[in-house]
């Protein structure tokens, strides 16, 4: 008997592309200093699926995110080579005012600190509906009717009250559902959720992932969720990449990620959380620091810190390869680490 999770994957695979990410690189230039922040990156997400994007902070999640929507500021960011499709449309090469009615409209994205996001000044209603005047025109009263109705349907008690009322009013778990109220409100076919439990207590970041699942079954909405835990992604998302120093080194269904981990990287991570049936284990950090992005290392970065590691490791750049059925790793020995039991 197949695994439903093996089904769910092989249906993800079936469906078109929504976007498609190739052999992108972004630098920041900083004086003499360039730091690589994306370092080809390839990355295929199709209509429906949740893709999880994992990795220690300033491994290039964020980067990644804000490139598909063109919100680095350049200079000092500049996209070296690569091409981003969405829907069939290359968003690098679009004007400048073809990328505003996509943004919000067709785009949407849930940032980090939810509180950052949202102007202290401006009633959240008309923060929540900005996108909507802008892309279709609403008036004042349809857009209060508009955000009451979005504030429902992320679970704001009292939303006719709410509405006018400002960010220091609300908690951080409400503030982040007027955020994520924001994002849908223009009914995007592609959410980009930048770390959105970030700050918020246990329950209430279940309480928003939940939600967010929700909408998406009720939308059909595609979802990257960017996270640095591993827990989440497990509880989320059909598929794993892994990132580290501005590159995907592992890309597989979740599933495989956590029973059969084929990066050491990814090892490393998956080993360093605590286990419910571990009781008496000593939890295995990852030894070391990422490295500087401006001095990146030959060959494999993760290469210092890796306990796999080898001579040939540090000759050259170790490309994403398949080494399983939809299972993608930048490892020479992937074979090797599969092995090791977790």
């Amino acid at each position: 008997m197949v695994a439903p999770e093996q089904i769910a994957a092989d249906n993800a695979a079936m469906k078109p592309s929504i976007l498609e990410i190739e052999d992108l690189v972004v630098e920041f230039h900083q004086g003499n200093k360039v730091v690589r922040a994306a370092n080809h990156v390839s990355l295929t997400i199709r209509q429906g699926e949740t893709v999880g994007i994992v990795g220690e902070s300033g491994s290039g999640k964020s980067v990644l995110c804000r490139s598909i929507l063109r919100l680095l500021p350049s200079p000092p960011s500049f996209v070296k080579s690569g091409r981003i499709t969405f829907a069939g449309r290359d968003l690098l090469s679009l004007p400048e005012t073809e990328m505003q009615e996509i943004r919000g409209a067709d785009i949407a994205m849930v940032f980090q600190n939810p509180m950052n996001a949202l102007n202290p000044v401006w009633p959240i209603g008309d923060q929540i509906t900005e996108g909507e005047r802008v892309h279709r025109g609403l008036g004042t009263r349809a857009a209060r009717t508009r955000a009451v109705e979005l504030l429902k349907r992320v679970g704001i008690p009292s939303p006719e009250m709410r509405v006018d009322e400002y960010p220091h009013q609300w908690s951080g778990g409400m503030v982040q559902r007027a955020v994520i109220a924001m994002a849908i409100a223009g009914g995007p076919k592609l959410i980009l959720a930048d770390e959105p439990t970030t700050a918020l207590d246990v329950t209430i970041q279940d309480q928003i992932l939940a939600l967010l699942m929700d909408l998406q079954a009720a939308t059909g909405t595609t979802l990257i969720l960017v996270s640095h835990d591993m827990a989440v992604v497990a509880e989320t998302c059909d598929r794993v990449a892994v990132m580290y120093a501005g590159r995907i080194m592992e890309l597989a269904p979740t599933a495989d990620v956590f029973a059969h981990p084929r990066h050491p990287y990814s090892l490393g991570l998956l080993r360093s959380i605590p286990r419910i049936d571990g009781k008496g284990q000593r939890l295995e950090p990852i030894p070391g620091q990422p490295p500087s992005l401006s001095e990146l290392p030959a060959g494999c970065p993760f290469m210092p810190r890796c306990s796999f590691a080898s001579p040939a490791c540090g000759t050259s750049d170790v490309p994403l390869r398949e080494v399983a059925k939809g299972h993608f790793s930048a490892c020479i020995k992937a074979e090797e680490i599969a092995a090791v039991a977790l």
